[in-house]
C-alpha cells in the first residue's frame, strides 16, 4: 500500500491575481484524502509550508517580482519532497501558483538528479526576467527548473537544473509569448499544443509525451488547472479558452497512470475566489485520482 504525502504550498506571490493561496485548502475540502483512501492508498497530510504575504513585503525586481520569497517557499517545499522521496513516499504538492513546481523538482533532483517532466498547462512558463511581459515568476518556473532562466533562480542548497530538457514535454499549450517560442526552438523541448491534440488525438499525444519523458531517474507530472477548458475549470487565474475537455483530461491522467512512470505530482493554480461552488477543486481531486489509478471499471 503506497503512501501519498500531501504537501500544501499556499503561495500566491508568483502571479498578480490573488486567491490561489487558498487552493490547497479548497482541494483538501473537496475530499482529496478520502478519495485517495478509496483507491487503497495511505495518505499523510503534512500541512502547508510557510509563505510570505504580498502586502507585507517589497516585490523587488519588477522583472521577477517577489523572487526571493518565492525561492524561499520553494526551498521549504523541496525539503519536504526530498524527505518524502527518501522515505519512499509519493509526493503530492498542492499549490498555490505554479512557482511551487520549482520546489517539487528541486526536492526530486536532490535525491535523483535532473529527471523527466510532463508539464500540462495552457502556458509555457518558459519566460525569463529578460523576456517576461509581466514579471510574474509563475510564468518563468519551467525555464528556472531547466536552468535556463538565469542565475537569480539559483539556490545554495538546491542546484539547477532540476529537470532534464531532453526529457521535458509540454502538453495542452495554447498561449505562448514570443520569448517562450524562441526558447522552445533553441532548446528543442517537446511541445504538444492543443492544435496538435486536435489533429492526432489526446491518446496519441500523451503516449508520445510519455515516451519523451521516460528513461531518467524520475518522471514528475506538473498539472496546472488552466490546462482544462474554463467551462470545466472556471476557478483559475489565467483562463484560456479551447483547453482540454473533462474526459480528455481524465484520459490523459489514466494514460499517465497506466504508464507506470509517475514519481510525483503537483496540482496548481486552483483559485477558489474565481470558482463556482469549488468545481475546479473537485475536478482536481478527480484528476489526481485518475493519475493514481482510479478507473471506471
Amino acid at each position: 500500500m503506497r503512501t501519498v504525502a500531501v504537501i500544501g504550498a499556499a503561495l500566491d506571490l508568483g502571479q498578480d491575481r490573488r486567491g490561489v493561496d487558498m487552493g490547497p485548502s479548497a482541494i483538501r475540502y473537496a475530499g482529496l484524502s478520502a478519495r485517495l483512501r478509496e483507491l487503497g492508498l495511505e495518505v499523510d497530510d503534512l500541512g502547508n509550508v510557510g509563505t510570505a504575504v504580498a502586502e507585507a513585503i517589497d516585490p523587488g525586481d519588477p522583472h521577477a517580482r517577489f523572487l526571493a520569497q518565492v525561492r524561499a517557499t520553494c526551498e521549504h517545499v523541496a525539503e519536504l519532497v526530498e524527505r518524502m522521496v527518501r522515505e519512499d513516499r509519493f509526493p503530492l504538492v498542492l499549490g498555490g501558483d505554479h512557482s511551487v513546481a520549482l520546489g517539487t523538482l528541486w526536492g526530486l533532483a536532490a535525491v535523483h538528479g535532473p529527471g523527466g517532466v510532463l508539464w500540462i498547462d495552457a502556458h509555457g512558463d518558459l519566460n525569463t526576467p529578460q523576456t517576461t511581459p509581466s514579471g510574474n515568476v509563475h510564468g518563468m518556473v519551467l525555464a528556472a527548473a531547466l536552468g535556463i532562466a538565469g542565475p537569480e533562480f539559483a539556490s545554495e542548497r538546491y542546484p539547477l537544473p532540476a529537470a532534464d530538457p531532453k526529457r521535458t514535454a509540454l502538453l495542452g499549450v495554447r498561449s505562448l509569448d514570443s520569448g517562450e517560442r524562441a526558447l522552445l526552438q533553441e532548446h528543442g523541448l517537446a511541445v504538444y499544443t492543443m492544435s496538435d491534440l486536435d489533429e492526432v488525438g489526446v491518446g496519441v499525444a500523451v503516449r508520445e509525451a510519455l515516451d519523451h519523458v521516460r528513461g531518467g531517474p524520475f518522471v514528475h507530472l506538473s498539472f496546472d488547472a488552466d490546462a482544462v477548458d474554463p467551462k470545466d475549470a472556471p476557478g483559475v487565474g489565467t483562463p484560456v479558452r479551447g483547453g482540454l475537455g473533462y474526459r480528455e483530461a481524465h484520459l490523459a491522467m489514466e494514460l499517465i497512470s497506466e504508464s507506470g512512470l509517475l514519481s510525483s505530482i503537483d496540482v496548481v493554480e486552483v483559485n477558489p475566489i474565481l470558482d463556482h461552488e469549488n468545481e475546479t477543486a473537485r475536478l482536481a481531486v478527480e484528476l489526481v485520482a485518475s493519475a493514481l489509478g482510479a478507473r471506471i471499471l
